[in-house]
């Protein structure tokens, strides 16, 4: 029998990032089939993890227990959100990508107007204004029905899993820790990172006569 992803060590985070496919994320009326993760780990061997270098008071949330949700905003304006996985004490955590929205369609529609249904939550901020979820879920359970969003069991088999490299991060961003749905329209677009080229500057030096 396969272990839950709750039940999961933190250094098996891909795969409680691979079990949490199809899951359904309910929250403020809306519900989102997710489509798309990535796997973060914490145990000093993941650089692009927010809980490399350790403890602090944003990222204390990764370090457990599972079933929380971590949340954080980027570019001062969006939020992200990922569900903490492995035991107490030890840091991981699966970023929540994409997802399908299932139910309230109508009500994630009005939270962020998109041409296509599919690209309503076709990315990790999309996602979470699509459930109306920001930092106030921070540290909350997805599990035991005492927080604003709920996780709840795929209705049935989600298919082929595909794996690539991660997406929007400086660092390890080759580890080929993003799970999606093979075929899924709503798993979003991959952009791979280019590092930025350092631009010389050039000398200036003294004239004179």
């Amino acid at each position: 029998m396969t272990e839950s992803w709750l039940d999961l060590p933190a250094a098996r985070v891909d795969e409680a990032a691979r079990q949490l496919l199809g899951w359904r994320l309910t929250a403020h009326g809306v519900t989102v089939r997710l489509t798309e993760v990535e796997a973060y780990s914490g145990l000093g061997k993941d650089p692009a993890s927010h809980a490399h270098r350790g403890m602090t008071g944003r990222n204390e949330v990764m370090f457990g227990p599972a079933g929380k949700l971590y949340v954080y905003q980027i570019y001062g304006m969006h939020f992200c959100a990922n569900v903490v996985c492995g035991e107490a004490g030890v840091a991981s955590a699966v970023l929540l990508r994409a997802g399908e929205v299932v139910e309230g369609l109508e009500l994630a529609r009005t939270r962020r107007p998109a041409g296509k249904d599919r690209d309503l939550a076709a990315g990790p901020a999309k996602l979470m204004q699509v459930l109306a979820i920001d930092r106030a879920a921070n540290g909350t359970s997805v599990i035991d029905g005492t927080g604003p969003a709920t996780l709840s069991e795929p209705d049935g088999p989600v298919g082929l899993i595909e794996a690539g490299p991660r997406v929007g991060v400086t660092a390890a961003h080759d580890v080929p820790w993003r799970f999606w749905i093979a075929g899924d329209p709503t798993v979003s677009a991959y952009r791979r990172h280019v590092p930025r080229k350092k631009v010389e500057q050039p000398v200036r030096g003294r004239t004179g006569r």
